[in-house]
């Protein structure tokens, strides 16, 4: 993966269309493995990874022309081109939802870091942002798992939590933890530990404190052990105090969810919901534009 980043980031700050291509591959992978995923086995189970293509209507096995991630879809209109029943468009979406995660983000890596050279050059440029590409293409399968199963898989959890305690090496190895708050110089009216360690555990820590008193609150009904076990991990990658701020969105995001779901019929009160896509989709917002959020909400209040 470090070699498709070269060239991406070496010196610039510029996108490449070959991450796009690259990322565009993984998601047709991620898309395999979201479908075929079965609570019963290993995520990377032979069930999961085995096996031909085919198309779930007719099971005609799909030719190496028919798998070229985004261009199938469209050529073929989004049918099969033996029985012509419709695709599902999830395989388009997450194809190009991979492709720009693998062009943005390491973007926006970029863009934070300050100059670098020699051990801490290859590690802003290339081996941190691969660690947030994996991260975020790790939440899109959960999105993907949790969606349609209303579970996430501990697998993906423990390895979240691994890339956590990689990604916070690795920020301490750069010495610059002014520069990895995604909500900028905001980052100082939370209080902001400057020793790494503490700071990403601390967040850690915190999170998983305020979803076990939600679970415990609610008796189960409010949240499940999958949300917290994954809000932890999610605490050490993005540190304090960016994960509250990733948690309080999650939940206005999902409130706004549910009011237009229950509007337009198909959820009521009693309906329960997905939370790992809203705290996902919260993730990317505050990696994105954490700064800018903020930004308006002190505008708003007048501040």
């Amino acid at each position: 993966m470090c070699g498709v980043f070269r060239y991406s980031l070496g010196y610039n700050k510029s996108v490449n269309p070959l991450l796009f291509v690259f990322g565009a591959a993984l998601g047709s992978f991620i898309n395999v493995l979201a479908v075929r995923y079965d609570s019963k086995r290993f995520i990377f189970d032979a069930h999961s990874i085995g096996g031909r293509s085919h198309c779930p209507t007719c099971s005609n096995v799909l030719r190496w022309f028919e798998l070229v991630p985004i261009l199938s879809f469209l050529f073929q209109r989004g049918r099969c081109r033996r029985c012509k029943s419709r695709i599902s468009v999830q395989y388009l979406i997450v194809e190009l939802l991979a492709g720009l995660i693998c062009v943005f983000v390491p973007w926006r890596i970029s863009a934070m870091g300050g100059p670098a050279s020699g051990g801490q050059f290859l590690i802003s440029n290339y081996f941190y942002p691969a660690l947030w590409v994996l991260v975020f293409l790790t939440l899109l399968l959960v999105v993907l798992i949790d969606k349609r199963l209303y579970i996430i898989p501990d697998e993906a959890n423990i390895f979240l939590g691994f890339m956590g305690a990689v990604t916070t090496f690795f920020v301490a190895l750069r010495g610059e933890i002014a520069n990895t708050s995604f909500v900028g110089q905001y980052a100082l009216i939370f209080g902001f530990p400057k020793n790494v360690w503490i700071n990403h555990i601390l967040a850690a820590c915190a999170a998983g404190v305020i979803f076990a008193l939600i679970i415990g609150i609610t008796r189960g009904k409010g949240m499940g052990m999958g949300d917290l076990k994954l809000v932890i991990p999610l605490g050490l990658m993005f540190g304090w105090p960016d994960i509250i701020l990733v948690i309080a969105l999650s939940f206005v995001i999902g409130a706004l969810y549910g009011a237009c779901a229950i509007a337009a019929g198909k959820k009521n009160l009693k309906s329960a919901l997905p939370f790992g896509p809203f705290l996902a989709f919260a993730a990317v917002i505050i990696f994105f534009w954490g700064q800018e959020v903020i930004s308006w909400y002190m505008r708003a209040l007048g501040v």
